[in-house]
């Protein structure tokens, strides 16, 4: 017997939502920071199953369900794969003294007034050159934010330099995967996206800099000054600093930029770690096997327990050894355990068209050229906190908007700059989020403490939708281009 299939109405998509944002409110309000641990994973799956009701009232089958939701994980199942592998990267990298090396030296060239600029544009440059976000986060962006904090700097202030710089290269580097996924869902090139796409992000990274700039200037530098001398002091006596450390992360920088896919790439970089670990720093191995006698036993311990396991380097300043500290793959899984729970809700609520549904009702609202590109941008948006993953943000509503768009007499690319300006930048602000999730554990900063200091990720939609209302460079069919 063949059920027959209901349309659902905007209320049936409306109470998994509802009843998602007042589990995730009652969550932190009763258990603060910890529920990430957790509690809002079962979050995510009470509203899962919710959805899943109203799904079977409107006459879909639990295989239909099920197949959702299997293609909903499976499309996060290489950020999964790469988050295990930088948890390993991580582990080795400090093992091997690569990290502790970028701290040290990273503290004797750069001024605290200067780091939050200095921070941002790093990573900014790091991210054009390798298309790659989490791979400039995962290598540059730990040993920067192992420097602000020597520097007695917020570490969600100095978390946020690091993900808007990082954010704004992936956004424009041609090497990204979202840079080329938007154009390709608009209906345009490549390299026509990313000119028209500095209209908005070239001034957006511009105020974002500024403000980490004014920002360094208000910051105590005499306190930074003795707490930085401490840091330089317990790495001088924990690690050989040899310069061909540096060596393995230019290697995986290299390997990224030659298109070198980024979870055979970070591979290759814990590989390296283990090995630099083992040829220079023998003390520390040691220190961390807890076997002396036997080097060979010893430096296996080490370094397996560095890429699957919580490893210190003990000193006798603590807040030093919480510095020198990684947690490897075994620190990840609490953030698959997020993106897993995410990602069965997205597919559940997918399944059934209830994600639709409410998108539909925005597109209404796009009667002007600002409404549309804030409809869009508010679908982008919607899709980050439901669907739970950026290419979701961008491929749904790319494909929802092309023809309005085309209808409405607008070319292609400001449908594709909206799409990143919004889909792509915002994906990092949402903590279940396969992005902010990734972020927060890659760094060990919740996404609630560095997402305000996340400035160019906060101001893109905002430029974006602002000169729609301008009514500045919007391009229109069947009018020349001025670049």
């Amino acid at each position: 017997m063949v059920v027959e299939k209901k349309r659902p109405k905007l209320i049936h998509a409306l109470i998994p939502i509802a009843s998602l944002i007042i589990l995730l409110t009652i969550n932190v309000m009763v258990l603060g920071s910890s529920a990430i641990t957790g509690a809002n994973q079962i979050a995510l799956l009470l509203a899962a199953a919710i959805a899943g009701i109203i799904s079977f009232r409107l006459g879909f089958t639990w295989n239909e369900i099920e197949t959702s939701i299997v293609k909903s994980i499976s499309s996060a199942m290489a950020a999964m794969l790469i988050l295990l592998v930088i948890g390993s990267l991580s582990g080795t990298w400090l093992l091997s003294g690569i990290v502790p090396a970028m701290i040290y030296y990273g503290l004797k060239i750069l001024n605290p007034t200067i780091f939050l600029f200095a921070a941002c544009v790093i990573c900014a440059i790091v991210s054009v050159a390798t298309g790659s976000s989490w791979s400039t986060v995962a290598t540059v962006g730990i040993a920067l934010l192992g420097i602000g904090k020597a520097l007695d700097i917020h570490e969600g202030v100095i978390a946020g330099a690091i993900i808007s710089g990082a954010y704004f290269g992936d956004k424009m580097s041609p090497l990204s995967d979202t840079t080329n996924l938007a154009p390709a869902m608009a209906g345009t090139d490549l390299f026509t996206h990313i000119k028209y796409m500095m209209y908005t992000t070239v001034p957006t990274i511009v105020i974002t800099l500024t403000i980490f700039l004014v920002w360094g200037f208000t910051l105590d530098t005499a306190t930074t000054a003795s707490d930085s001398s401490a840091v330089l002091l317990a790495i001088e006596n924990k690690f050989n600093l040899n310069p061909i450390l540096f060596i393995v992360p230019v290697l995986v920088i290299a390997m990224i930029v030659k298109k070198v896919p980024a979870l055979p790439a970070l591979l290759v970089g814990t590989l390296l770690g283990g090995l630099c670990a083992v040829i220079f720093q023998p003390q520390i191995i040691d220190q961390v096997s807890g076997i002396e006698g036997n080097y060979l036993k010893s430096s296996f311990i080490a370094v397996m327990n560095s890429m699957t396991t919580t490893v210190n380097i003990q000193t006798e300043n603590q807040m030093i050894t919480d510095l020198l500290t990684s947690r490897g793959m075994s620190g990840m899984l609490n953030t698959i355990w997020l993106i897993l729970c995410a990602m069965i809700f997205g597919g559940v609520m997918e399944s059934s068209g209830l994600l639709y549904r409410i998108a539909e009702e925005i597109i209404k609202f796009a009667n002007s050229t600002g409404s549309l590109v804030t409809s869009t941008a508010a679908t982008c948006i919607f899709f980050n906190i439901t669907a739970s993953d950026q290419y979701m943000a961008i491929a749904v509503p790319g494909r929802m908007y092309a023809s309005t768009y085309k209808e409405k007499g607008y070319k292609p690319e400001l449908l594709s700059r909206t799409l990143e300006d919004a889909g792509t930048v915002t994906s990092v602000l949402i903590p279940w989020n396969t992005c902010g999730a990734t972020q927060a554990n890659v760094l060990g900063v919740a996404t609630v403490a560095y997402a305000p200091f996340c400035f160019f990720c906060i101001l893109s939609p905002i430029m974006t939708v602002l000169q729609a209302y301008l009514n500045y460079k919007i391009r229109r069919l069947n009018e020349p281009v001025h670049a």
